[in-house]
This record gives structure tokens, C-alpha cells and sequence, in this order.
């Protein structure tokens, strides 16, 4: 397959809608997944939206490794999954404020407000239709992607801009981490 070049915040494709996918079984939709998925390695994230390899369609690829994941249920390590026309929709009003990276904003992290407890189903690329619950990270990761389709990006979803920094720095200052996090 091959490895795509991933849109930076500016590129207006990140501004968009994407188009709903009309076949989730079609081969152009095949193809993309297999390409977003060498991609995704190639560039080391957990998660990528068709919209960030300049295909506005509604396709998001992601996986949750077992360093990442919780201790409940709903936050296991989650497999590479893929989603055509996924839906979200929060099972709580309460949200958690925590770091986010993105490839397509490299090399800063931000804190943003994330709901805590999320449904999300999709359509895979067979042509079924599959549905998780997710909290903690997983949660968090699912709603970051699936913000690319409606053109969001992590910046436009955070309350406190001071909070936006290199990630080096913010690394490096292990307090403001903390702090964030209720630590």
C-alpha cells in the first residue's frame, strides 16, 4: 500500500465536513483503510481520520494500546478498529480535562475537555454495524478522531489556551501535566 501525507492544522480540509461514506464495502474505501492503516505506523499515532490524508470522507482508524488503557471494562486495550459513518453519543454530561497530541498539530499538546463515558457505533468495511461503550482514554481518543470528520481539531475544543504548548515543554514541566490531571 502507501503511506500518505497527513494535512496540517491550516490545510482547509481539516476545516470541513466529511461526506458520508455511500458503500462502507466499496474498493476505493479498502483501499484508503489499508493505506491510513500503513500510514498510522509509519507515523507512530494510535488514531487517523480520512480528512487528515486529504480524503474528506467519513473513515477513522484508531486502536488503544494496553499502556494506555484503564482499569475498567470499557478502557481494555482495543484493537486496531476501523469505522465507516461513525456516531458518537455521550452517556453523561460529566467531561474530564487531560492532554491531547494530533498529528495533524505536530509537536504541540493541549489540555481539552472530553465527555467521560461515550456510545459510539459505526459501519465497518464489510458492511456491518458494530457499537462499543468507552471511558477514560478510549473514550477520549474515539471522540479526538471522529472531531476530524466534523472538522474540529483539538485546539478549537480547549477552554484554556494557556494550556496549549510544545509538547517537549509541556513534558518537561511534568507540574502543569500534573495539574491538569487533578495530580
Amino acid at each position: 500500500m502507501a503511506i500518505l501525507k497527513i494535512a496540517r492544522m491550516g490545510h482547509p480540509v481539516l476545516h470541513r465536513k466529511a461526506e458520508p461514506v455511500e458503500d462502507p464495502t466499496a474498493p476505493e474505501i479498502a483501499n484508503l483503510i489499508n493505506d491510513m492503516i500503513d500510514t498510522l505506523e509509519d507515523a507512530g499515532g494510535i488514531g487517523l481520520a480520512a480528512p487528515q490524508v486529504h480524503v474528506p470522507r467519513r473513515v477513522v482508524i484508531f486502536y488503544i494500546p494496553e499502556h494506555r488503557a484503564g482499569e475498567e471494562e470499557e478502557e481494555e486495550p482495543q484493537p486496531l478498529t476501523l469505522m465507516v459513518n461513525p456516531v458518537i453519543e455521550p452517556l453523561t454530561d460529566e467531561k474530564s480535562v487531560d492532554w491531547e497530541a494530533c498529528l495533524s498539530v505536530p509537536d504541540m499538546m493541549g489540555a481539552v475537555p472530553r465527555f467521560d463515558r461515550i456510545k459510539y457505533s459505526w459501519t465497518t468495511p464489510e458492511g456491518e454495524t458494530d457499537e462499543r461503550i468507552a471511558s477514560g482514554f478510549h473514550a477520549r481518543a474515539v471522540q479526538h478522531e471522529c472531531d476530524h470528520l466534523d472538522g474540529i481539531l483539538y485546539p478549537m475544543r480547549m477552554e484554556d489556551l494557556t494550556l496549549l504548548g510544545f509538547a517537549e515543554e509541556v513534558q518537561r514541566n511534568q507540574d502543569l501535566v500534573n495539574s491538569v490531571r487533578g495530580e
